[in-house]
């Protein structure tokens, strides 16, 4: 779980992750989003997150598609959810009482 919110904190991961989550991409489809990046550099950030969990790996023919791995998510779901308490929903609430009040 710690080694999954390690990964995701670097921003070039992050982005990585953004791009990949509505579908399918090549390993040079990603580098082609990082113009300041080598193809190298974009590749051991990509190994950062599969070794993390975050992104699976299949082959095409000569070429590596990476997606998403949700299953990598839940752990972290799960840490974030521990934070959001009871009082987090009280202040919430009251918060769009206050917001509904305003504007009526």
């Amino acid at each position: 779980m710690f080694e999954a919110l390690q990964a995701m904190a670097e921003p070039t991961r992050f982005t990585i992750l953004q791009l990949v989550r509505k579908s399918e991409m090549s390993a040079g489809e990603i580098a082609g989003n990082f113009k300041g990046l080598t193809r190298p550099a974009v590749s051991q950030h990509i190994g950062v997150l599969k070794k993390a969990g975050l992104l699976v790996e299949r082959r095409a023919g000569t070429s590596r598609i990476y997606r998403i791995r949700p299953q990598g998510f839940a752990g972290l779901k799960i840490l974030l959810e521990d934070f959001w308490d009871p009082r987090l929903e009280k202040l919430k609430a009251a918060a769009e009482k206050e917001e509904k009040r305003r504007k009526s």
